[in-house]
């Protein structure tokens, strides 16, 4: 099923004091349920494209699996004005989803939206502290630079955001595009699974802010970093430090702020920050 992930669409165009009339492309944003053994678990604004990577990305960073091959089968459904994606388990997978279902439903803004105890909004963290990566100054501005660099969609749009991995020597290994932050980075983390890639061999790179889901969501890919070129919260940073994640924020060029674990930046523990 294919459904164009940009529209254009007519608009007037205020500049150098006139007004004209101009077409300009805007993302689509789309009604995506995810549904286990039949049953809706989330339904999800995003971008309608990379289905496959988003349903097995979400299964992973959520802890519905523990590995791609406890998924039997992922369907892409047409359901009218959204997408089903059908996710069937292998049977002891199905078994432990059943035994903690949740309720997850809310706009794309909100990551934790209608889950229905704190204990699963702060669910433990994977530990990523012992992972070996180690990055340069030049490795961290760098890594945004060439995200800014794989984003198609938003060069077009200006409106989406973006998730990518970044492997010191290689660059942007794989990158993917979401009008969703949490979405993005589900697509990614489905993206190096199908990829066979090691999440612990490189760090996550993202352009949005870094809120506690999305540090949730690094550790369960395992990576040891993650590169934001906003600023992280306050919850975030905690959660990263007690998962041995090294947490860079505010990438400016050449310039950027550490709060977690500099030991794994080059010429960075030095870096004064507030």
């Amino acid at each position: 099923m294919t459904r164009p992930p940009l529209s254009s669409t007519s608009r007037i165009a205020r500049r150098a004091g006139a007004n004209r009339a101009a077409a300009r492309m805007v993302p689509e944003e789309t009604p995506v349920a995810l549904s286990f053994a039949g049953t809706t678990h989330a339904v999800m604004m995003a971008t309608p494209a990379d289905f496959e990577d988003f349903a097995l990305g979400f299964a992973l960073t959520e802890g519905i699996v523990a590995a791609p091959d406890e998924i039997d089968t992922i369907a892409v459904e047409d359901a009218g004005p959204g997408v089903d994606i059908q996710i069937r388990l292998k049977d002891a997978a199905n078994r432990r989803f059943e035994a903690r279902r949740r309720r997850l439903a809310g706009p794309v803004g909100c990551g934790l939206c209608g889950i229905e105890s704190i204990e699963e909004a702060m669910r433990a963290v994977a530990d990523v502290g012992r992972s070996s990566l180690t990055l340069s100054a030049d490795d961290i501005a760098g890594a945004a630079r060439l995200l800014a660099e794989a984003q198609p969609l938003h060069a077009e749009t200006g409106a989406v955001h973006a998730a990518g991995f970044y492997r010191p020597g290689r660059g942007i290994v794989a990158a993917r595009e979401d009008v969703g932050r949490h979405n993005a980075l589900d697509k990614l983390a489905g993206a190096l699974a199908k990829a066979g890639i090691d999440g612990a061999s490189g760090a996550v790179v993202v352009t949005s802010r870094v809120s506690v889901e999305m540090v949730q969501k690094t550790a369960a890919i395992g990576a040891g970093a993650i590169i934001a070129v906003s600023a992280p919260t306050a919850l975030a940073i905690r959660m990263a430090d007690e998962a041995g994640m090294t947490l860079v924020a505010l990438v400016r060029g050449d310039e950027f702020d550490i709060f977690t674990h500099p030991e794994r930046i080059r010429n960075g523990a030095s870096q004064n920050v507030a």
